[in-house]
């Protein structure tokens, strides 16, 4: 459902130029879990907003889905991206003034879905998340886990093809992190392709694959239980 070939991406001025991805070669099934671990600053932001249509690469191509994404206008990117995928952000970045129906509601206002569709899929995500007794609540009143299981309700309402995840658990304690960890094992199995960048290599390793990136080189990891021995 997702493929890349010689995909590269670097940025210039007029006087630097920077690789921030070496070219490389990547395909995703439909239904994997894949984890993306890497240093700060090593090139997993990049890869992720090129993944999410957020960004282009400059060179190579990708495939989502079958549609061949270099070819489209940012029309079609964007309504591509809304359609096919959903986000997951490490800050949850809900709408503090709006109630937790409405946070989930928000994107799908741009589907042109009539208002049961809307609500229909919204009181769905939330009872996926464990959260249908709280969609009156606002984002003040919740805990941080809460909080990221709106934000993946509001991905799942949009019924995507595949999640990404930038570190989903990145401001939560350990136990919130479990149960986010959980939440997402519990999507997957469901059939919905998640690719998540993490920081933490035990989070990593309970995703079906891994895959690194090191100074913009990207490239699978086969023993990741030596490296965090």
């Amino acid at each position: 459902m997702l493929r890349m070939a010689n995909l590269a991406k670097t940025y210039r001025t007029d006087t630097i130029e920077t690789k921030a991805l070496s070219p490389f070669d990547l395909e995703v099934k439909q239904g994997e879990f894949i984890a993306v671990v890497g240093p700060s600053g090593s090139g997993k932001t990049t890869f992720l907003n090129i993944t999410g249509l957020l960004e282009v690469s400059s060179e190579g191509q990708y495939w989502l889905d079958g549609v061949e994404v270099s070819t489209l206008g940012d029309k079609a990117k964007s309504r591509l991206r809304n359609e096919k995928i959903g986000f997951i952000f490490q800050s949850f970045n809900l709408i503090p003034e709006l109630n937790i129906y409405d946070n989930v509601e928000m994107p799908l206002r741009y589907r042109k879905l009539s208002g049961a569709q809307r609500k229909k899929r919204v009181e769905q995500a939330l009872e996926k998340v464990g959260l249908a007794s709280r969609q009156k609540h606002y984002p003040s009143q919740l805990s941080g886990g809460q909080q990221q299981r709106v934000a993946i309700a509001r991905a799942l309402a949009g019924t995507p093809a595949f999640l990404l995840a930038d570190e989903p658990t990145g401001n939560l304690d350990s136990k919130m992190a479990a149960g986010i960890m959980s939440l997402l094992k519990e999507i997957n199995a469901n059939g919905t392709t998640i690719i998540m960048v993490t920081h933490d290599l035990e989070q990593a390793t309970q995703a079906g694959r891994v895959i690194e990136v090191k100074d913009g080189v990207i490239s699978e990891i086969k023993n990741l239980a030596q490296k965090i021995a």
